[in-house]
């Protein structure tokens, strides 16, 4: 319950005056002379990233070339995953083993989902799977760019078009954004939930291009 407790809450405590700052008309925190009533030592902040400088900085460099790489088109954070996944669904369904290729993703991920299992049967709360599938699993959260959250609720653009149109149009993958969805990522979240003994609907893919993943129950 106290991971449920973190993963939904946090980064939204809110109140009280940035740090550093003592109060409406008082000096800054380390400016108070001994006997002033204010603090002789400054008080210090994180960012939360100490002793990991090098790894932000690399990170931060490979954001910057991949989103400087405009050519043949314009790469986006995803594509590395979103051109592993498509590689990997085009040779599911050419084999005729699409089906199977979602059970075996779903088999991979059974850790995690039957931890999220025993936190929702702890807790009753429901919504611990739709943040396990999202917020809590980088292969989701670094797939869906523009994850929105809401209680029971997660919406994101279907992840696949900007790369698939160039690839289909190339000859790479003969797949479409429905047919994607169809075979690969709705069964996939479905099976994900299945494991977690929770109930969701998974929509079609929007005119907005916009795929929402709902509570059912």
């Amino acid at each position: 319950m106290a991971e449920t407790a973190q993963a939904i809450g946090e980064g939204t405590r809110a109140g009280g005056p940035p740090p550093g700052v003592a109060g409406a008309g008082g000096p800054p925190s380390g400016t108070g002379r001994p006997g002033a009533g204010g603090p002789a030592v400054m008080e210090g902040t994180s960012s939360g990233f100490e002793g990991r400088e090098e790894m932000l900085g690399r990170a931060v460099a490979v954001a910057l070339r991949t989103l400087k790489d405009t050519v043949p088109y314009q790469h986006e954070m995803n594509d590395a995953l979103v051109k592993m996944h498509l590689n990997s669904v085009q040779f599911a369904k050419n084999k005729g083993l699409s089906a199977e290729y979602v059970s075996h993703d779903v088999k991979t991920m059974m850790p995690m989902l039957m931890r999220m299992k025993g936190i929702i049967e702890k807790s009753g709360n429901k919504e611990v799977a739709l943040i396990g599938m999202f917020e809590r699993t980088p292969c989701l959260y670094q797939l869906c760019l523009d994850l929105e959250v809401v209680p029971g609720r997660r919406s994101f653009t279907f992840p696949y078009t900007h790369v698939l149109d160039i690839a289909r149009r190339i000859g790479q993958f003969d797949l479409t954004d429905e047919e994607l969805h169809e075979i690969w990522l709705r069964p996939r979240l479905l099976g994900y939930a299945e494991v977690m003994g929770v109930k969701i609907d998974v929509s079609d893919i929007g005119p907005d291009r916009k795929v929402t993943v709902s509570l059912a129950e």
